[in-house]
C-alpha cells in the first residue's frame, strides 16, 4: 500500500514537473498493483494526453470514469482531451459534457453546469459541422433536462430553434444542389426529373417543418411568428409539389389548413391567398367570397391578380351574392352593373394584371370570361388556353382534380372557338362540350355550344334539339331566337318567322345590351320573308324584307349581314349597283365573315382590273377562317378566295405563291376546273412542267366529265397543255395539241404562232439528234402553217423571224436542200411586202429582192443553198420592219439578221473557190447587224459574244474587246469563254487559251466545244494521245449538229487507227468515226477530204459498194477540178482516190474495174514527179490492187508483174512477200511453189520475228508435206505462242496450225505434239484466250473446257475485245448445250457449225 501511495505522489510530482514519461511509469506501477485505482488512471490519462497519445489517454480516462462516474475530474480530463482533437471526437465530447453537466446539476452548481454547456456549444460551433452544431444546441431545448435546470441562464428556446432552423435550411439547400449536380450527369438523366426526385427525397426526410412549428409555438414576437408561418407553409407546399400523386392528400390538407390560417389572419402572404382562392373548385366565379376578393385587393394593391379583381368587381360580369336579376339577358345570365371606370380603362387594367400574374388561374379565368363578354373571341380563346395550361400545372402540383374550374374554362374556350374563325375550330369546340356533357348532361352552355356548331354544319335538326334542351335548362330570349333561326334555315321559314317575332316582342327596345340581338332578330325575320316569297315583285317590295333589313340597321348600325342583304337587294332588284357596292363594302368592312359581300366586291374589282383590291378582299376572307368546313360538316367549302389570290399572284408573276393558292382552292373544291387550269399555268410558268402536265390533264378530265356547256370555253387548258409538252420537248404531242385548239379557234394568232415555233423547235431538236429527214418534215409542215398565218397576220415580228428560221434549217441539213419549196418561200416573202424593206444593208451584203429572184433561176445545188441563205436574210430584214416601236424586239431582229449573214458567209461555196469578187460581204454585213443590236441593247452579253465571233477574222482587237465585254456582263457563259479560248488559240497565245478553255469547262462541263478547244490545244503541242481522248469526249457529249467536232474527231480517230494496227482491224473502233462522218455528209454538200475519209472507213467495215460509189463521185469531182486548174496537188489527190477506188472495187468483186483504176492510178503517179511518201503508198496500193485483180481475172503474168512491182515499191516488205507467196503457191506449179518457199525462207532470215511469214511457211510445209521444213519451223511456231503482239486472229491460226502438226506428225516419245498436249499448252500460255479452251473442249467430254471457252470468248467480244461474231458462234457451237447452239445460230446464221451442233443435240 505504501508503494502505491509513493508511486501516486511520484506521479503527481512528475506531472507538476512536466516529466510526463516518469508520470506514466509511476501511474502504471500503481495500476499494476491496484488496477482499480481511480487517481492512477486520471494521472495516466493526463500524462498520456500531454504526450499527445490521445487514444491511450482516452482509454485511461474512460477507465477512471467507469471506476468513479460521479467524480468530475475524469470527465473534465476527457473534455480537455476531446477539445485538443478538434471535430474528430465531437460525439464523445457531447456525451462527456452531458455527463459532467448532470454531475453539476446533482451538485446544484448552476454556474459550473452552464459553463460546461456554453463551452461545449461554442466548441461545436467553431470546430464542428452544422449537424454537430445542431446536435450541441439540442441540449438547450426543452425536454433535454438541462433546459429545466438552466432556464433563464441559457438562450430562449425560440432563438435556439431559430439557429437550428437556419442550420437545417443550409444543409438541405446544399444537399439538394449537390445531388442534382451528381445525378444530372448520368446517362439519360433529365434535369427537371432529377430536380423533382432530389427534392422529394430531401423534403420528405426533412424535419424542418417541426422546427418551424416549434419556433411558432415558443416565440413571443408576432413578426417572427408570421415569418415562420410563411416559411412553414412554403416548405409544406414545396413538399406537396414534390410528392407523388398518391401521397398528396394528407399533405394537401395540411397546406390548405396553414394557408387558411394566414388568410383568416389577413396576413399578406401571396402563396396563402393563392391556395385559398385558386384551389377552390367552384363552377362559377360568383361562388367565390366577394369579401375575400376585396380583402385581397386591399392587402395586395400592386399585385397583378388585384388589378384583375378590381376590373372584375367593377365590371358588368360581376354578380354580387345578394343580387337577384329580374330579366333574361343572355345564356351566361350576367347582370349589368353601372361601371365606376370606363370600359377602356378597365380592360387596360385587367390586361396589365394578367401580364403581371401570367401564372394565376383565377386571373386568366376572369380575363377569358371578360373577353368572351366583350365578344373578343380570339383573345378569349387564347387566354382560356393559357388558363388550361396553368390549371393543369396547379392540378399536378396540388393533386386536386379541380374539375369544376376545368369545365368552366373549357366552356369559355369552347364558346370562343364556336365564334372565332368559324368553322375552323369547331371540332375542338365539339370535343370540349361533349366531354363536359359526359359529366354534366344539363350544362346549358355546353348544349348551346354544340347547337351552334351543328347549325354551322347544316345539321339543323340536331341543332334545334340541342338548343331547345338548352332553353329548358336556361330560358333565354337569345337561345329561343337561335332555335327559331335554325328552324327557318331548315326550310320552315313561317314557323321560324313567328317564333322570331315572338322573341322580338320580348326584347326591351331601350336596353343597350340587347341592341345586337334585336338587330340580328330583325335581320333574320327579313331573311324569312325574303325566302318565303322569292318572286321579284315581293323582293322589290320595300315594305317586306327590305324594311326589316333597314330596321335591323336602325337597331345596330354595325350589323354586317344586313348590309350584305341590302347590297343584294340594290344590285339585283333595285338596279342600283353603286349603292349595292357601297353596302357590300360596308358589310365587308364590318366583318370579314361576310363571304357573299366579299365575293361580289372581288368580282366587281376584277372587272375593272383592280387586282390589288381583289387581293386585299380575298386575303381578308382567307384570314377569316370561314372557308374550310370542319370535318363531318355538310357545308360546302368556299374556294373562290384562294382562286382569286392565285389569279392575282399569277398576274404579278409570283408563281410560287399562286401555286399554293390554287392548291388551297383545290383542297376545298377538288372539281374546280378553273383552279386546275390556273394551277397548271402556275406550274408551267415556274418551270415545273411535270406537275403542270398532271394539273392540266386533270382539268381536261373534268372537262370531259362536265362538258363544255357547264364550263364554257375550254380551249385555254388544251393550249396550256400543249405549251407544257413543248417545254418538255414532247413536240409531237404539243403540235397535236395546238392543232386541236386551232380546230376550235381557227384564227387564234397566239396558238398559230406557238404551233409554228414548236415545229421549228422540233426541227432543231431533230437536227441535234441526227434525225435530219424528220427535221425537214417539220420544216415543210411549218411552211404550210406560215403560209396560212401570213394571209391574215403578216405584220408580226415573230412570224418573220420564224420564216427566217425555217430557211436557215436547210443550211444545216444541206443534203436535203433539193426539198426546199422555193416557190412557197418566194410567195411568203413577197406577200404584201414593200420591196424597199429588202434593201436594208443591200449595199453591204448585195442581197435584195432582185438578187433573190435572180438566184432562183439556177436550180443547181449550190444555187439552192445560196437561195436558202438569201431567203433567210430577207425574212429577218422584214422582221426588223415589223418592230419599229419595240426596242428590244429590234435588237433581237438585228441579232438574228447578223447570224443569218454569218451563216450565208459560212455556206458560200464561192468564198473558198476564189470565184467570189467580194468574199467577205456577208461577214461585214454581219458585223454591222451585231453593232446595231448592241446600240439598242448594250447590256446583252450574247450580242457582244456574237460580235466577237464575226470580227475575229476581220479585227482581232475588236473581237477580244467584244469577248471581254460579254464576260464582264455574264461571266458564267461557257460559250463565250470557249470562243475567247479558241480566239487566243488562233492568235497563238496558248497559255491564255488554256486558261479560258479551262474556265469554260468548269462553268459547263457538258459544253462540247470547250473540250474541242482543249483537244485542238493538245494537238498543237503534239500531245497526240491526250488530244485523241479529248476529241472523243467532245464528240460523245456533242449533238449531231456540231460539224467541226465531227470533222476533228474523225481525223483524230483515223490517225489513231493508222498508228495502231490492232485498232485498225477492229470494227468497234470504227463505228463512232463512221457515225460522225455520216452525220457530216448529211449536213454539208461537198466536203471532199472528209468524203474521202468516210469512204476509207466504209472500206474498213466492209461497206464496199457505198465506198465505191462515194470514191467514184470524188474521182469525178477531182478530175473536173484538175481539168480546170491542172494543179499537181489535185493530180496527187486524184491518183490517191483512184487507188482507193480500185481497192474498194477489188473487195466488192469488180476485178475489171479494180484493175483499170489501179493502172490509171499508176499512170497518174508516173505523171506526178513529186516523189513523196504519199505517192509511194499510192503506187504500192495500186500495184497490189492490180496484182490481185489480175490474179482473179486469170492474168497470172500481169499479176506476177504487179506483185514484183509491189515488192520493189515496198523494198521487199514482209507482208508483200507473204502475199506474193500465197499467189504463187495457189496458182503456180512446182517451180513457183518452190520459189514461194524460198522467198519465205529468205524473208525469215531477214525478218525472223515476222509472225505472218512463219505461219505461212508452216502452212505451206504442211500442205507440201515437207517434214524437214516442218521440223525447222515448229520451234519458231511454238515460240510465237509466248509473244504478246499477235492479234486474236493470228493466235487462232497459230493454235490451229500447231494442232494440225500434232495430229499429222506425232512423235513416238515426245508428246508435245499430241493434240491434247498442244491444247493444254495453249491454255496454259493464254488462259484468257478462247481458242485453247475451244480446242480442248473438242478433245474431251468434260464440260469445264467448253464453259471456260464461252466465258473467255464473251470477255473478248466487243466492246471489251475484238472477237468476231463467227468466232464467238463457233465457241457456242462447241458446248453440249441446246441454248448455246441457238446462240451460235443467232450470232452467225451463215455458219454451219451452229446448225450442226443443234442438229446433233436434237437427234
Amino acid at each position: 500500500m505504501s508503494m502505491v501511495k509513493s508511486a501516486l505522489k511520484a506521479a503527481k510530482a512528475a506531472l507538476d514537473a512536466h516529466q510526463y514519461e516518469n508520470a506514466v511509469d509511476n501511474a502504471n506501477k500503481v495500476l499494476k498493483e491496484d488496477p482499480k485505482n481511480y487517481h492512477a488512471n486520471v494521472f495516466l490519462g493526463l500524462a498520456l494526453e500531454k504526450q499527445n497519445r490521445h487514444a491511450d489517454s482516452e482509454n485511461a480516462y474512460k477507465a477512471a470514469t467507469s471506476l468513479k462516474a460521479s467524480d468530475p475530474l475524469a470527465w473534465q480530463g476527457l473534455i480537455s482531451l476531446y477539445e485538443q482533437q478538434g471535430n474528430r471526437k465531437l460525439e464523445e465530447y457531447h456525451h462527456a459534457a452531458s455527463q459532467l453537466a448532470s454531475l453539476f446539476i446533482k451538485a446544484d452548481d448552476k454556474s459550473r453546469c452552464q459553463s460546461v454547456v456554453d463551452k461545449y456549444t461554442d466548441f461545436a460551433r467553431k470546430c464542428g459541422s452544422r449537424a454537430q452544431y445542431r446536435h450541441s444546441l439540442e441540449v438547450l431545448l426543452p425536454g433535454s433536462g438541462l433546459y429545466d435546470y438552466l432556464e433563464g441562464r441559457i438562450l430562449h428556446p425560440s432563438y435556439t430553434y431559430t439557429r437550428i432552423a437556419e442550420l437545417v435550411e443550409q444543409d438541405e439547400k446544399e444537399r439538394i444542389n449537390f445531388e442534382i449536380g451528381q445525378r444530372r450527369t448520368r446517362l439519360g438523366a433529365k434535369l427537371d426529373q432529377v430536380t423533382v426526385d432530389v427534392k422529394r427525397e430531401v423534403l420528405q426526410a426533412s424535419d424542418l417543418e417541426a422546427i418551424y412549428q416549434h419556433i411558432i409555438d415558443w416565440t413571443d414576437d408576432d413578426a417572427t411568428r408570421r415569418l415562420y408561418e410563411e416559411r412553414l407553409l412554403l416548405h409544406a407546399y414545396d413538399t406537396l409539389v414534390a410528392l407523388p400523386s398518391a401521397h398528396k392528400a394528407s399533405k394537401r390538407e395540411e397546406v390548405v389548413r396553414l394557408a387558411q390560417g394566414l388568410v383568416i389572419l389577413k396576413h399578406p402572404f401571396p402563396l396563402a391567398w393563392k391556395i385559398t382562392l385558386e384551389w377552390k373548385d367552384v363552377e362559377s366565379i360568383e361562388e367565390l367570397d366577394a369579401g375575400l376578393l376585396r380583402e385581397h385587393v386591399e392587402l395586395f394593391p400592386e399585385d397583378g391578380l388585384t388589378k384583375v379583381l378590381q376590373g372584375y368587381l367593377d365590371s358588368e360580369i360581376f354578380v354580387s351574392s345578394d343580387s337577384h336579376p329580374d330579366e333574361d339577358t343572355d345564356d351566361m345570365d350576367y347582370r349589368q352593373v353601372a361601371p365606376a371606370m370606363t370600359a377602356e380603362d378597365r380592360l387596360v387594367l385587367m390586361t396589365d394584371g394578367v401580364e403581371d400574374r401570367p401564372l394565376s388561374v383565377l386571373a386568366l379565368r376572369i380575363m377569358a370570361a371578360y373577353y368572351l363578354y366583350l365578344e373578343e373571341y380570339e383573345s378569349a380563346a387564347e387566354t382560356a388556353r393559357k388558363a388550361q395550361r396553368e390549371l393543369a400545372n396547379t392540378s399536378r402540383a396540388s393533386g386536386l382534380s379541380l374539375i369544376n374550374i376545368s369545365d368552366a374554362v373549357d366552356i369559355i374556350l369552347g364558346t370562343a372557338l364556336v365564334q372565332y374563325q368559324a368553322p375552323r375550330h369547331h371540332p375542338e369546340a365539339i370535343s370540349l362540350f361533349e366531354s363536359i356533357l359526359a359529366r354534366k348532361p344539363r350544362s346549358s352552355a355546353a348544349l348551346v355550344g354544340i347547337g351552334l356548331v351543328l347549325e354551322e354544319r347544316d345539321e339543323l335538326d340536331k341543332a334545334i334539339d340541342f338548343l331547345e334542351r338548352a332553353v329548358q335548362q336556361t330560358p333565354s330570349t337569345r337561345l329561343k331566337a337561335e332555335a327559331a333561326w335554325c328552324k327557318a334555315l331548315s326550310g320552315d321559314h313561317e314557323t321560324g318567322m313567328l317564333e322570331l317575332e315572338e322573341c322580338l316582342s320580348q326584347l326591351d327596345a331601350n336596353e343597350s345590351r340587347t341592341k345586337s340581338l334585336k338587330a340580328q332578330t330583325l335581320y333574320r325575320i327579313g331573311m324569312c320573308i325574303w325566302n318565303l316569297d322569292q318572286s321579284k315583285s315581293s323582293r322589290r317590295d320595300r315594305s317586306q324584307a327590305y324594311a326589316r333589313f333597314i330596321s335591323s340597321l336602325q337597331a345596330d348600325l354595325n350589323f354586317a349581314p344586313a348590309y350584305t342583304s341590302l347590297g343584294v337587294y340594290y344590285t339585283d332588284y333595285a338596279k342600283d349597283r353603286s349603292r349595292g357596292r357601297k353596302c357590300f363594302q360596308k358589310a365587308f368592312e364590318l366583318s370579314s365573315s361576310e363571304v357573299v359581300a366579299a365575293e361580289r366586291l372581288a368580282q366587281s374589282f376584277a372587272k375593272t382590273s383592280e387586282w390589288d383590291l381583289v387581293e386585299v378582299v380575298a386575303q381578308r376572307v382567307v384570314e377569316s377562317g370561314k372557308l374550310r368546313p370542319p370535318p363531318g360538316s355538310k357545308k360546302q367549302g368556299i374556294s373562290w378566295p384562294f382562286a382569286a389570290l392565285g389569279v392575282v399572284q399569277l398576274n404579278s408573276q409570283d408563281y410560287a405563291r399562286s401555286i399554293v393558292s390554287f392548291q388551297s382552292a383545290l383542297r376545298i373544291s377538288p372539281k374546280d376546273y378553273y383552279s386546275w387550269v390556273g394551277l397548271g399555268e402556275s406550274y408551267h410558268n415556274s418551270g415545273r412542267y411535270i406537275a403542270a402536265t398532271r394539273a392540266l390533264e386533270q382539268a381536261q378530265r373534268l372537262e370531259e366529265e362536265s362538258g363544255p356547256e357547264l364550263l364554257g370555253d375550254t380551249w385555254f387548258s388544251k393550249y396550256m397543255l400543249a405549251n407544257v409538252k413543248r417545254e418538255l420537248g414532247e413536240f409531237d404531242a404539243a403540235i397535236a395539241g395546238y392543232k386541236d385548239v386551232l380546230t376550235l379557234r381557227t384564227r387564234e394568232y397566239g396558238v398559230s404562232m406557238a404551233s409554228l415555233q414548236t415545229l421549228i423547235e422540233a426541227a432543231w431538236q431533230n437536227i441535234e439528234l441526227g434525225f435530219f429527214g424528220r427535221a425537214i418534215d417539220c420544216v415543210l409542215e411549218a411552211m404550210k402553217t406560215a403560209e396560212d398565218l401570213v394571209t391574215w397576220r403578216n405584220d408580226a415580228f415573230n412570224l418573220w423571224r420564224s420564216i427566217g428560221d425555217l430557211c436557215s434549217v436547210y443550211t444545216y441539213v444541206q443534203s436535203y436542200i433539193i426539198k426546199l419549196p422555193l416557190q412557197a418561200v418566194s410567195r411568203l416573202l413577197k406577200h404584201d411586202a414593200e420591196l424597199e424593206v429588202f434593201k436594208l444593208l443591200s449595199d453591204v451584203d448585195h442581197v435584195d429582192w432582185a438578187a433573190f429572184e435572180s438566184s432562183t433561176a439556177d436550180d443547181s445545188v449550190d444555187s439552192l443553198l445560196g437561195c436558202c441563205c438569201k431567203a433567210a436574210i430577207l425574212a429577218y430584214k422584214r422582221a426588223i420592219s415589223c418592230c419599229i416601236n419595240d426596242a428590244h424586239a429590234r435588237a433581237v431582229a438585228w441579232y438574228n439578221l447578223g447570224w443569218a449573214e454569218h451563216r450565208a458567209h459560212v455556206c458560200n461555196p464561192r468564198r473558198t473557190s476564189g470565184r467570189e469578187d467580194n468574199p467577205l460581204r456577208y461577214l461585214k454585213a454581219s458585223v454591222q447587224c451585231f453593232k446595231r443590236s448592241i446600240e439598242l441593247e448594250s447590256g446583252n452579253s450574247e450580242f457582244w459574244n456574237s460580235l466577237g465571233i464575226v470580227t475575229a477574222q476581220l479585227n482581232p482587237r475588236v473581237a477580244q474587246h467584244a469577248f471581254v465585254r460579254s464576260l464582264f456582263i455574264n461571266d458564267k457563259n461557257a460559250r463565250t469563254w470557249t470562243n475567247l479560248g479558241v480566239f487566243y488559240l488562233y492568235e497563238g497565245d496558248r497559255e491564255l487559251a488554256s486558261d479560258a478553255l479551262a474556265r469554260a469547262q468548269s462553268t459547263d462541263p457538258d459544253h462540247a466545244q470547250a473540250w474541242l478547244g482543249q483537244a485542238l490545244l493538245a494537238a498543237q503541242i503534239r500531245e497526240t494521245t491526250e488530244a485523241g481522248s479529248l476529241f472523243a469526249h467532245a464528240f460523245e457529249i456533242s449533238n449531231a449538229s456540231a460539224t467541226q467536232i465531227q470533222r476533228s474527231y474523225a481525223c483524230s480517230a483515223f490517225d489513231q487507227l493508222l498508228s495502231s494496227p490492232t485498232a485498225s482491224n477492229s470494227t468497234t473502233s470504227l463505228l463512232q468515226p463512221l457515225k460522225a462522218l455520216r452525220q457530216l455528209s448529211k449536213q454539208t454538200l461537198v466536203d471532199l477530204p472528209y468524203d474521202h475519209l468516210y469512204s476509207l472507213l466504209q472500206e474498213r467495215v466492209g461497206e464496199h459498194a457505198d465506198a465505191s460509189r462515194r470514191l467514184s463521185s470524188i474521182c469525178a469531182t477531182l478530175e473536173a477540178e484538175y481539168e480546170t486548174s491542172e494543179s499537181t496537188e489535185t493530180l496527187a489527190r486524184f491518183a490517191n482516190a483512184k487507188a482507193d477506188l480500185s481497192r474498194s472495187q477489188l473487195a466488192e468483186g469488180n476485178f475489171e474495174g479494180a484493175a483499170e483504176n489501179a493502172e490509171t492510178a499508176l499512170d497518174l503517179c508516173e505523171e506526178d514527179d513529186a516523189g513523196t511518201r504519199t505517192r509511194e503508198k499510192t503506187r504500192l496500193s495500186a500495184h497490189l490492187s492490180a496484182g490481185l485483180s489480175n490474179f482473179h481475172l486469170g492474168n497470172i503474168d500481169r499479176s506476177t508483174e504487179m506483185f514484183k512491182g509491189a515488192l520493189k515499191a515496198s523494198q521487199e516488205d514482209s507482208d508483200i512477200i507473204c502475199l506474193l507467196s500465197q499467189v504463187l503457191w495457189a496458182t503456180g506449179g512446182e517451180d513457183e511453189r518452190w520459189i514461194a518457199s524460198q522467198q519465205l525462207l529468205n524473208c525469215i532470215e531477214k525478218h525472223p520475228s515476222h509472225a505472218g511469214t512463219i505461219l505461212l511457211l508452216g502452212s505451206i510445209s504442211v500442205l507440201y508435206d515437207d517434214k524437214d521444213t516442218i521440223e525447222a519451223v515448229s520451234e519458231d511456231l511454238r515460240g510465237l505462242r509466248t509473244r504478246d503482239d499477235l492479234s486474236l486472229q493470228q493466235q487462232k491460226q497459230l493454235a490451229q496450225l500447231l494442232n494440225v502438226i500434232a495430229i499429222l506428225y506425232p512423235a513416238d516419245e515426245d508428246q508435245v505434239r499430241a493434240p491434247m498436249s498442244e491444247a493444254t499448252t495453249a491454255v496454259m500460255l493464254e488462259p484468257s484466250q478462247p481458242h485453247g479452251w475451244s480446242r480442248m473442249s473438242s478433245l474431251t467430254d468434260e464440260p469445264h473446257p467448253s464453259e471456260m471457252a464461252v466465258l473467255t470468248a464473251i470477255r473478248k467480244a466487243p466492246p471489251r475485245g475484238d472477237l468476231s461474231a463467227e468466232d464467238l458462234s463457233e465457241v457456242y457451237a462447241g458446248t453440249p448445250k441446246g441454248d448455246d447452239a441457238q446462240r451460235s445460230i443467232m450470232l452467225a446464221p451463215w455458219k454451219s457449225s451452229g446448225w450442226q451442233a443443234l442438229t446433233t443435240l436434237v437427234q
